[in-house]
C-alpha cells in the first residue's frame, strides 16, 4: 500500500507543557494512518536556512512516552519566515525537498501565521496546534490553549509559597507572571492561590498608564493591610501591563529587547523590581518601613512537567490534527470543543490590521474576573465612608486623610 504521505512536525515560539504530547500523539496517529513522519528541528530556524538536515524521521518507540516530560523533543524557536518573502520562499523549498506534503505546527499566534503561509504558498496541506501559556488565542472562552492549565497550576503554587514565605517573615512580594497581551495567566494564579492583589492590563482603558498610577494601586493595598493589623502579602501583576506604560517610562526601565517577531522581550523588563524600588522608596519618605519583594514567574512554568489534564487534552489535540489533515483539510487551527474536533480557519481568525490571529483577552465584564475582582483588597472610595476607618488607613499610610483621599479616592 502507498504511504499516506511525508508528515512533517515542528514548533516554534516558546516552550509549554505539553509539547510533547503533543507530538507523541500525532506521530503514532500519522504512522498508524500510513504516514512516514519527520521532526523539524528547532521550529522554522533551519528551514529558512534550506539546511534539510534538521528533519530527523520519528518512530513510534521514539515517542511513546514523552508525553509525560515538558519541554520540546524536537526543541523549538522564535525564527519567523513570514519577515521575508526570501525566508517563507525557502521554508517552502525546503520542505518540498524533504518530500513533504503535510506539516503539524504547534505554537503561538506567529507560528500560526507561519502554518497559514506554507499552506498558501505551496501545496503542503498545515494544521496548526495552538499553543500558548498565555491563553490568549481566539479559542471559544471555556476551551484552554494547551499549556495554560499546567502553568497556572505551578504558578499557583510558587505563589502560595511566597504568600506563607510574606506571612512568616512580614513582607511584601511583588510578583510578575507571563502574559505578552491578556492577563489570563496572572488572573488564573492570584485567583487560584488567594494573592493579595492582582492586576492585569485589561483593566486599564487609556491607551497609557501612568507607572504611578500601577503603584498607587499596589500602594493602596499595601495601606490597607497594614491598617488591618497586616504587615504582608503578594500582588500579582500580569507582564502585558508594561505595554500599558509610556514608552519614555518603558525604556527608563533598561535597554528593551525585541524578538525577531517585534515583541519587547518583557523578560529582559524587571518591571516587579521597579515597582518594589518605587514602593519602599514612597514609605521611606514618610517613615515608614516596608520589605518588599520581587519576583518574576515565567520561564518555571514553560517547561515544567505537564499536569495530567494537559497531558489528556494534549494528545486529543494531536490526534485531531492528524483525522483534520486525512480528511483533506488545510490551512487550520484545531481545537477541541464540546468533545469534538472543530478546525477553525485561519482566514476567520484572522486580524485584517496584522495578518495574525486575534487576541483573546480577559474580559472584565466576566464572571471570572468579577469573582477574581471581589477577592482582592484594594482601596477605593468606599474605604473614606466611615471616619473611623478612613482615619485608621491614614496611619497606616503615615499621611491624612485628605491626602488619602486624594490618591485613592478615585481608585
Amino acid at each position: 500500500m502507498a504511504p499516506a504521505g511525508k508528515l512533517a512536525i515542528l514548533v516554534g515560539g516558546g516552550p509549554a507543557p505539553g509539547i510533547n504530547s503533543v507530538i507523541g500523539s500525532a506521530t503514532v496517529k500519522a504512522i498508524n494512518e500510513g504516514f512516514e513522519v519527520l521532526g523539524i528541528q528547532d521550529g522554522f530556524k533551519h528551514l529558512v536556512k534550506r539546511d534539510p538536515s534538521c528533519a530527523r524521521r520519528l518512530s513510534i518507540d521514539d515517542v511513546s512516552r514523552i508525553h509525560f516530560r515538558g519541554g520540546s523533543v524536537l526543541g523549538t524557536a522564535r525564527e519567523n519566515p513570514t519577515s521575508s518573502d526570501e525566508k517563507m520562499q525557502a521554508v517552502v523549498d525546503t520542505l518540498s525537498q524533504l518530500g513533504v506534503t503535510h506539516l503539524v505546527t504547534i505554537g503561538g499566534d506567529d507560528t500560526a501565521k507561519s502554518s497559514a503561509t506554507v499552506a498558501e504558498r505551496s501545496g503542503i496541506r498545515t494544521v496548526h496546534v495552538p499553543k500558548t501559556i498565555d491563553n490568549d488565542l481566539p479559542l471559544p472562552p471555556h476551551i484552554p490553549t494547551f499549556g495554560f492549565q499546567t502553568a497556572r497550576h505551578v504558578g499557583a503554587e510558587l505563589v502560595e509559597n511566597l504568600m506563607e514565605d510574606a506571612r512568616a517573615t512580614r513582607r511584601w512580594y511583588i510578583v510578575v507572571a507571563m502574559g505578552r497581551q491578556a492577563g489570563h495567566l496572572a488572573l488564573g494564579i492570584g485567583k487560584a492561590a488567594g494573592a493579595t492583589l492582582t492586576l492585569i492590563r485589561e483593566e486599564f482603558e487609556h491607551e497609557f498608564v501612568p507607572f504611578a498610577h500601577i503603584c498607587d494601586i499596589i500602594e493602596g493595598t499595601i495601606i490597607k493591610r497594614r491598617a488591618m493589623g497586616r504587615q504582608y502579602g503578594v500582588a500579582v501583576l500580569a507582564e502585558g501591563v508594561i505595554e500599558k506604560l509610556d514608552p519614555k517610562e518603558l525604556a527608563d526601565l533598561q535597554d528593551v529587547e525585541k524578538d525577531d517577531h517585534g515583541h519587547i522581550r518583557f523578560a529582559e523588563v524587571d518591571l516587579a523590581r521597579k515597582v518594589k524600588v518605587e514602593l519602599e522608596g514612597r514609605f521611606k519618605q514618610r517613615g515608614l518601613r516596608v520589605s518588599i519583594g520581587n519576583k518574576n514567574i515565567g520561564y518555571e512554568v514553560r517547561c515544567c512537567d505537564p499536569i495530567p489534564f494537559d497531558m489528556a487534552y494534549c494528545r486529543e489535540l494531536g490526534n485531531s490534527a492528524i483525522r483534520f489533515l486525512l480528511n483533506g483539510g488545510s490551512g487550520a487551527m484545531v481545537s477541541i470543543q464540546n468533545g469534538q474536533l472543530v478546525p477553525l480557519l485561519f482566514a476567520d481568525i484572522r486580524d485584517p490590521n496584522t495578518g495574525k490571529t486575534v487576541v483573546r483577552n480577559v474580559s472584565i465584564n466576566s464572571e471570572n474576573y468579577r469573582v477574581a475582582r471581589q477577592y482582592m483588597l484594594r482601596m477605593d472610595y468606599t474605604d473614606f465612608e466611615q471616619a473611623d476607618w478612613a482615619e485608621q488607613l491614614a496611619q497606616a499610610g503615615n499621611l491624612t486623610v485628605e491626602e488619602l483621599k486624594t490618591r485613592f479616592g478615585a481608585r
